[in-house]
């Protein structure tokens, strides 16, 4: 679909793990902070909007600009209440990054939101944030540690190659609506990919 979905697929985020297919009666939960809100783009441009016309399917966008992980955690049982949904899409820690916050506590957070997606019986995905920069931007270890504990898959290379663009970016930290386009596609790929059952 694009280049960088091939590197989703090359994330090391441990065994391959398998999640169910997706059909047009699906509902995929984005959830985060600003990168998912779509801050640096419109409304028809934030990568959960691109990702709904990519799957086929309603993508809920859930994001909460310059929400912090612990306020995430705080939220995403109320989230998962509402509706029914085949997968989330967890994108969350820039923020805490930005205000130093400590990887053991970032970590912490992820790893209870993604314990919170798994005990009510839906798959996750969690993308990896790189830490603020201008050059090699990486996303932190935990994302893949986080991911292989809970047996889940994960895209922590998508973000930081985007980010590392300016081309692709509105701000410091925020994608522009080209590069929304790429984070969408790329997430696309993992999941056409990784499907456990192919709807027919």
């Amino acid at each position: 679909m694009v280049a960088l979905g091939l590197l989703a697929l090359g994330s090391g985020c441990g065994g391959r793990p398998r999640i169910a297919g997706l059909s047009e009666s699906s509902v995929v939960l984005a959830f985060g902070d600003s990168l998912t809100a779509g801050e640096g783009a419109s409304a028809t441009e934030n990568y959960p909007a691109v990702l709904a016309k990519l799957l086929g399917c309603r993508v809920v966008n859930a994001g909460v600009s310059g929400e912090m992980s612990s306020e995430g955690l705080l939220r995403l049982p109320a989230v998962l209440r509402q509706e029914k949904v085949s997968l989330v899409i967890l994108c969350e820690g820039g923020n805490d990054m930005l205000q130093k916050q400590a990887d053991d506590t970032i970590s912490k957070n992820l790893d209870a939101m993604v314990a919170r997606v798994r005990e009510s019986g839906t798959d996750a995905i969690l993308i990896g944030v790189p830490k603020p920069g201008f050059f090699n931007l990486k996303a932190p270890l935990f994302y893949q540690q986080i991911a292989s504990k809970n047996g889940i898959l994960c895209d922590s290379e998508t973000l930081p190659e985007i980010l590392s663009k300016s081309s692709l970016k509105s701000d410091y930290v925020h994608p522009n609506a080209e590069g929304y386009r790429k984070m969408a596609g790329a997430i696309a790929d993992l999941i056409q990919t990784n499907q456990r059952d192919l709807p027919k």
